[in-house]
């Protein structure tokens, strides 16, 4: 990518999230930035996730996705979500599992449960578009955004 384009994608603005999922016994946590809303009626939430995530591979399998919002003050807690050992990243924490089987995280500000209606992999990232079956809200800071997160995601994995 040019180096002015990625100048320029770092100047766009997104929510970082926690996005969790699940297969048969199998659960993971990662962050994700590319997120939105696609429909009002269905709710409709689009993801975009590089093939090479374990996440991806639960969500098309497991059928179903949480995004969780997590305040401006919790890059602590987001960090747990980088790594790849899944029980640190599930230890210590209050979660239960959703409509869905896919984790949800008590310590976020809100959450968006969704069950898979398709995908698509326009290109390097595969987009899951889920259908909002349940939703709860939790606090009401400020959410994280790419504002203070430490880092830029171009999209390489």
């Amino acid at each position: 990518m040019k180096a002015e384009w990625i100048n320029a994608f770092g100047n766009l603005t997104y929510g970082i999230y926690v996005l969790t999922s699940h297969h048969e016994e199998k659960i993971n946590g990662m962050i994700a930035s590319w997120v939105s809303q696609v429909s009002y009626e269905p709710p409709l939430i689009m993801v975009a996730v590089h093939p090479n995530r374990f996440s991806h591979q639960l969500i098309a399998d497991g059928g179903g996705f949480a995004l969780h919002a997590v305040a401006d003050t919790q890059a602590n807690f987001l960090s747990r979500f980088k790594g790849a050992d899944v029980s640190a990243k599930f230890t210590g924490i209050n979660w239960t599992p959703g409509e869905t089987g896919c984790p949800i995280l008590r310590d976020c500000l809100a959450y968006l449960e969704c069950e898979l209606k398709i995908y698509y992999q326009p290109g390097n990232h595969t987009l899951f578009i889920g259908e909002v079956v349940a939703a709860g809200v939790f606090g009401h800071q400020e959410p994280f955004t790419t504002r203070e997160y430490d880092g830029l995601y171009l999209g390489e994995a």
